[in-house]
């Protein structure tokens, strides 16, 4: 209730607080599909407070909006490495690592950007516990990759 009243208030500000808030779900491994019925719930809540029905619709846009903000940002930000992340499974770390060019590889493994806001999974990986993957990117990132023209060694980067 109380985001929605900033939305009004400071829309800029809290779009950037909603987009870090989205990155976070992506950590946690939030389904988008649940957004929707979170918006209805908290309407049909709000209905038995109150029958002024000009407050109601009011907070069912704040709510959609804010649900349109953090399943956009969860879209974004939802790549390969972190579902992998989420999973802790180092063998589906592996894959998604193999689909990342060369030189963007410590990029995609140290940083995710949705809309402004960025997370990076490796920090990510050792908050949340999932060592195994934590551990396979550390060992990624030293090793020297080379294509014809340039070599790639992710340590600057880490």
């Amino acid at each position: 209730l109380g985001l929605s009243l900033d939305l009004y208030r400071s829309p800029r500000k809290l779009v950037e607080e909603i987009s870090a808030i989205g990155l976070r779900h992506v950590g946690y491994g939030i389904p988008t599909e649940i957004f929707p019925h979170f918006v209805s719930s908290g309407v049909e809540l709000l209905q038995t407070l109150t029958q002024a029905e000009l407050a109601i619709e009011a907070f069912r846009w704040a709510l959609a909006l804010m649900a349109k903000i953090m399943m956009r940002t969860i879209s974004e930000g939802s790549t390969l490495v972190m579902k992998a992340i989420n999973a802790n499974q180092k063998f589906q770390l592996k894959k998604a690592m193999e689909v990342c060019a060369r030189g963007q590889r410590a990029k995609e493994l140290l940083n995710i950007t949705a809309g402004t806001q960025s997370i990076s999974p490796f920090y990510w990986a050792i908050d949340s516990g999932a060592l195994v993957c934590a551990q396979a990117i550390l060992e990624d990132l030293p090793t020297i990759r080379a294509d014809r023209d340039v070599y790639y060694y992710g340590v600057d980067a880490l």
